[in-house]
C-alpha cells in the first residue's frame, strides 16, 4: 500500500436544496462539517470537513453536490520559475 490516506480538514462548497436548507445544514454538521459560510438564497454552503468524510457528506439527503475549494498556493517570490 502507498501513502496513508489524507484525512486532514479540506475546504468544501456544497450545493444543497434551498427549500430544506436548515435541515441539510444540520445534517451536514452531524456528519462532521464545520460550517464557515451559508448562502441560503443560492442553496450554497461552505465549510471544512475531514477528507475521508466527504463521501458521507455527499450521501446526506438534500446535498446536491460537494466540490473541494480550490486553494491556490503561490510559490514564494524568490522561487525559481518552473
Amino acid at each position: 500500500m502507498g501513502q496513508a490516506a489524507r484525512s486532514g480538514p479540506v475546504g468544501v462548497i456544497l450545493s444543497v436544496d434551498p427549500d430544506r436548507f436548515a435541515q441539510v445544514v444540520e445534517a451536514a454538521r452531524r456528519v462532521g462539517l464545520t460550517v464557515t459560510g451559508e448562502q441560503q438564497i443560492l442553496g450554497a454552503l461552505s465549510g471544512t470537513i475531514a477528507e475521508d468524510r466527504i463521501p458521507v457528506l455527499e450521501a446526506v439527503d438534500g446535498v446536491e453536490s460537494v466540490d473541494r475549494e480550490q486553494i491556490v498556493r503561490l510559490p514564494p517570490p524568490d522561487a525559481p520559475i518552473q
